[in-house]
């Protein structure tokens, strides 16, 4: 895969029959080193001035998320594991704790797909039942 990608970030969660989806598109970059997959990108959100730098780490059964500027979160999806994390945004900070199924991906050459499956609680109280999906492609495929 070429360094420059397009990185497609689809969050599903299900609360009580209550499903909720979002999607984002970002330009970023890819790195691989010693069978691990590196994704960086940043991320411009509504009423922050400066961007959220993100570093996504990929490897078979694992998906971390990493959040830096006026977002902060280290995030670890493995496969049968659970783990906890505190969410910080600048209006405060809270624990998030993931109970991951599985994180499966699948790769080409020109093209990568991480799914992840789990459970989420935000301070101790159970969130929902949530999926995340990230496909990585390489940018020279799309007409930006």
């Amino acid at each position: 895969m070429t360094k420059d990608v397009v990185v497609t970030i689809a969050g599903f969660q299900t609360l009580d029959d209550d499903d909720n989806a979002v999607e984002m598109v970002h330009i970023g970059e890819y790195y691989e080193k010693n069978g691990t997959h590196y994704i960086f990108f940043e991320e411009r959100m509504d009423g922050m001035s400066e961007p959220v730098k993100n570093r996504m780490k990929i490897k078979e059964g694992y998906l971390g998320v990493q959040k830096r500027g006026p977002v902060s979160v280290d995030m670890v999806f493995e496969t049968g594991k659970s783990q906890s994390s505190t969410y910080a945004i600048p209006f405060g900070s809270f624990l998030i704790e993931t109970h991951t199924k599985k994180v499966k991906v699948t790769e080409t050459k020109d093209r990568m797909e991480v799914t992840a499956e789990y459970e989420m609680e935000i301070n101790g109280v159970y969130c929902a039942k949530s999926e995340i999906k990230v496909m990585i492609e390489e940018k020279e495929r799309f007409r930006l």
